[in-house]
């Protein structure tokens, strides 16, 4: 783990996973907190100097492991039950398949798979100051194992966009890195030069997962500044890189909402409603973009169009997928259930 400043999640984090490994490695990088006392409760704590780079801080982190696999958490993250009740089968396939690297599902609100388990002698090395990953290679397996991200009340500011504004200016950033600038742009509202990143992260080899995420956050940029035109341009350029995904659909049929096209609208709902799970691909796409999301729009959608029929057939869906969903409930009252 990578730490600083975490004494308010840091304990559900290591009260849910420290009592199944063998050793638990905190580094931290310079915490005015609690954070190094309640760590040192759980195993061993070691400082680093931050250097605006958090591949640096987990390599750090990796070099002191001692263990036959190495396994990363964020201190917001905890191990829910079924991951606790999973761990000795996971052990087990760990023993009897010897894998390099293991990918398993993080549920962030969206569920994909990452890298989460390493075979420490396979030398694997983070790479990325923000966003950091490690690039799979050698035997891969997937397993059920998940991690779950909960929500952090720490501020995290402008921290990630200072480091891209550094970065940039000292080398080229790679298609990814762009991409997630771009994103960071995004999140804080800065459309016109995200747009710039999005397009130039478009413009070199980027891994299509990210790019089918550029065209989508490109889109939400064109959105925000009121030009719908050239966001639908973005999220049919999605397209080019693999397979429809659920939410760009989703985002097509709020932009027909948008227009009162409703007709047009319903079609991407029902085609989203279609569209396969690509989280082991490590799509950030929610599961809701295949469900619950379509199944309440397509029941707006078909009341608006005068079909009462179509409007209540998605509405005993939408029921069906979230029956305490807040707009079902209110769809329960609006026909009279």
């Amino acid at each position: 783990m990578i730490v600083r400043d975490e004494e308010e999640v840091l304990p559900r984090c290591l009260k849910s996973a420290a009592d199944l490994f063998d050793e638990v490695i905190v580094a931290d990088t310079g915490s005015s907190d609690g954070t190094k006392r309640i760590a040192a409760q759980y195993g061993k704590v070691a400082d680093f100097a931050w250097k605006d780079d958090f591949a640096a801080a987990r390599n750090f982190a990796f070099s002191l492991a001692t263990g036959d696999y190495l396994c990363w958490l964020d201190a917001d993250d905890i191990l829910p039950e079924e991951s606790r009740k999973r761990f000795p089968e996971l052990k087990r396939r760990l023993d009897a398949e010897t894998p390099d690297l293991v990918m398993c599902p993080y549920e962030t609100g969206a569920v994909f798979f990452r890298e989460r388990f390493f075979r420490r002698e396979g030398n694997f090395r983070w790479e990325g100051r923000v966003h950091e990953c490690v690039a799979p290679r050698g035997k891969v397996i997937y397993d059920p194992f998940s991690v779950r991200h909960l929500s952090s009340k720490k501020p995290r500011g402008t921290r990630n966009l200072d480091i891209y504004r550094k970065w940039e200016r000292e080398e080229k950033l790679s298609g990814r890195d762009l991409f997630y600038y771009g994103r960071e742009l995004y999140y804080h509202g800065q459309y016109g030069e995200a747009k710039e990143k999005l397009e130039a992260a478009l413009g070199q080899p980027c891994w299509y997962v990210n790019a089918i995420e550029a065209c989508r956050v490109l889109a939400a940029c064109h959105a925000a500044i009121g030009d719908r035109e050239a966001a639908m341009r973005a999220l049919f350029r999605s397209f080019s890189y693999g397979e429809p995904r659920a939410g760009v659909l989703c985002d097509l049929g709020k932009l027909y909402m948008g227009a009162e096209k409703y007709e047009e609208a319903a079609f991407w709902y029902r085609a989203a409603l279609l569209c396969r799970d690509h989280s082991k691909e490590g799509d950030f796409e929610e599961p809701a973009f295949r469900g619950i999301v379509p199944a309440l729009e397509l029941v707006v959608c078909y009341w608006r169009l005068g079909d009462k029929v179509a409007a209540k057939h998605y509405h005993l869906l939408s029921k069906s997928l979230s029956p305490l969903h807040p707009s079902v409930r209110f769809n329960e009252a609006f026909f009279g259930e």
